[in-house]
């Protein structure tokens, strides 16, 4: 019977991890370029069970089986699905249509430069000329910080990221891709950052100027999954009480016959 209420503490836990991971997609289902998480459950590694201290065997200790102690989290990953656009007709709002990341300079607490890379084209230009992100981190490009004429009249970015100021090319703009992306990581709101093991790839997205792109959250399959799981949760609740209640009547009445 103990062994049932462990199971059922474990099932509960990990409804509640799943939980937490949808209840994250769905809060960011309105924003710009983020993918959605999934996770996978597995069960804990089985442990060999033995009989000890029986004196019907002759043996001290009679091997059983193998038992299972319940499910845990297997893996957290990341879907990179490409997610819906949608027109802005803004001159630096930038989308990738296919594989690739945009690439920002990040400048951490201690001053120390690194570069992140995003989905999430919301860019803005500063008052000298500086394209950057909501959280003021400098677009990268082929020579390095993404500058724009601070005078000129229209702006113009191609397929290919070439920048183009009253129709002069000044710069291009650098995607990053990744052989497997198992080997990137989140990093903070919306970006992400690399790990030991990542391997450059050429970048084969084109840029969308003047669109944004959306999470590729689906609600109503988050909502659905939500169901799902808050019926997993209430399923191993109910075990817990009737094992609670087994235990109970083993304690008080058992004892009495």
């Amino acid at each position: 019977m103990i062994r049932g209420l462990y199971t059922a503490y474990t099932g509960m836990v990990n409804e509640q991890k799943r939980l937490d991971i949808i209840s994250n997609n769905v809060a960011n289902a309105a924003t710009v370029g983020y993918k959605k998480e999934g996770v996978t459950s597995k069960a804990f590694d089985n442990e060999l069970t033995l009989k000890i201290k029986d004196n019907s065997v002759a043996v001290d200790k009679q091997k059983i089986g193998n038992m299972s102690l319940g499910v845990k989290i297997g893996e957290v990953y990341t879907d990179f699905g490409q997610g819906s656009f949608r027109q802005t007709n803004n001159t630096y709002d930038l989308a990738i249509e296919g594989k690739g990341f945009f690439q920002v300079s990040v400048t951490d607490a201690e001053g120390n430069n690194s570069v992140k890379y995003t989905r999430d084209g919301s860019f803005t230009m500063t008052y000298d000329g500086f394209i950057v992100d909501t959280n003021g981190n400098h677009l990268l490009g082929t020579n390095g910080e993404v500058r724009v004429p601070t005078n000129a009249s229209s702006v113009v970015i191609d397929y290919n990221g070439q920048i183009f100021a009253d129709e002069q090319l000044i710069g291009q703009i650098q995607l990053a891709d990744f052989e497997d992306y198992s080997f990137i990581e989140k990093f903070g709101d919306n970006m992400y950052q690399t790990v030991d093991g990542a391997v450059a790839a050429n970048a084969a997205g084109n840029i969308r100027q003047g669109y944004l792109e959306q999470s590729n959250v689906n609600v109503v399959d988050q909502m659905v999954n939500l169901i799902a799981i808050t019926r997993a949760y209430e399923t191993n609740q109910k075990m817990i009480h009737t094992v609670d209640s087994m235990t109970e009547k083993a304690v008080n009445d058992v004892g009495k016959v």
